[in-house]
């Protein structure tokens, strides 16, 4: 389906749980506790269910995140009953990693095409001090991935001045040396609003100068694509794929926006950096859902463009909407 602006919508992001186990700096603000009301989170089957009705508009692309998607114990059977949907052509996955270990091949055997874990630093403590958790958990999880049959494993690393700038470089040398994409995202105000400053945002400009004095000159890739979202690829000279996000910076970076987001307790939102949610639950719970509707009032209701640079002002955490 298209959107009002032209744009084929083809690509939902579906949120299964705002839990997780790591409190990182740019998701989760402290003392947060969303799910204590678990009974309004979508079940397994409600998940699928509006899966299935995205796939009879011609969604192809789905991705489950969180939170922390692991944490959910019949993840399995909502990954399985995306992956069988007639159209899924791809089925990602959005993870810290530290669960991921003891259930990659069975996530593998269930139809996860696609792997994008989180990893903000190589060094324990600079890990430790964005995340809370243990690095060697969220590495034990990578590798695991690495020998899984996935299609693709990708790195996404949040770019924080003051916290990671010297573990840019030693990501793209790891990322090189294990033939996997990294993908550098610029910071977004989706924790409280004073996590955006210029004491804490560096550019996907500022980084790619930073690798590029160390590493030499990146080559661009304009037509390069690694997975369905908007980031933007360059190469280095020791083979490194590396992605730029540059929701703050780059200026047609909505041009290309081909999805809608499900959060957890069943709100469809058009667009990550705008309040707009149509609410699914109680339609779901009231046994009168026209999902096909509320799914077409969504894309038509998808908005040119997002409003981070315009003094936004979160409603609610990252966490709460989906990574």
């Amino acid at each position: 389906m298209l959107d009002p602006f032209g744009r084929t919508i083809d690509y939902l992001r579906i949120s299964v749980t705002d839990r997780c186990n790591e409190r990182c700096l740019y998701c989760m603000p402290e003392g947060y506790k969303g799910w204590a009301q678990r009974p309004d989170h979508l079940t397994a089957a409600e998940l699928v269910r509006t899966a299935a009705a995205a796939s009879g508009l011609g969604f192809r692309k789905f991705r489950l995140t969180g939170g922390e998607p692991l944490l959910r114990s019949d993840f399995v059977s909502i990954a399985a009953g995306i992956a069988a949907l007639p159209t899924t052509t791809s089925l990602g996955l959005s993870t810290n990693g530290t669960r991921l270990a003891p259930v990659a091949r069975e996530l593998c055997a269930a139809g996860i095409t696609a792997i994008n874990l989180s990893l903000d630093a190589l060094d324990a403590d600079i890990y430790h001090r964005v995340t809370g958790g243990r690095l060697a958990d969220a590495l034990a999880g990578l590798e695991a991935a690495l020998a899984a049959d996935f299609e693709v494993v990708k790195l996404n690393v949040v770019l924080m001045r003051g916290v990671n700038e010297d573990q840019l470089v030693p990501l793209v040398r790891f990322a090189a040396a294990h033939r996997m994409p990294v993908r550098f995202i610029e910071l977004m105000p989706l924790t409280r609003t004073d996590v955006l400053s210029p004491a804490n945002f560096l550019s996907c400009a500022d980084a790619r100068v930073r690798i590029e004095a160390e590493l030499g000159p990146l080559e661009t890739l304009p037509d390069y694509r690694a997975g369905h979202g908007p980031a933007r690829y360059a190469r280095a000279a020791n083979g490194a794929t590396i992605g730029f996000i540059g929701a703050l910076t780059t200026t047609d970076f909505c041009e290309t926006c081909n999805k809608l987001r499900l959060t957890a307790d069943g709100k469809l939102r058009p667009c990550l950096g705008r309040h707009g949610e149509i609410d699914l639950l109680a339609p779901l719970r009231g046994g009168e859902a026209d999902l096909t509707a509320l799914l077409t009032e969504a894309i038509a209701n998808k908005p040119a463009d997002h409003t981070f640079q315009a003094d936004y002002q979160p409603d609610r955490p990252m966490t709460a909407i989906g990574g």
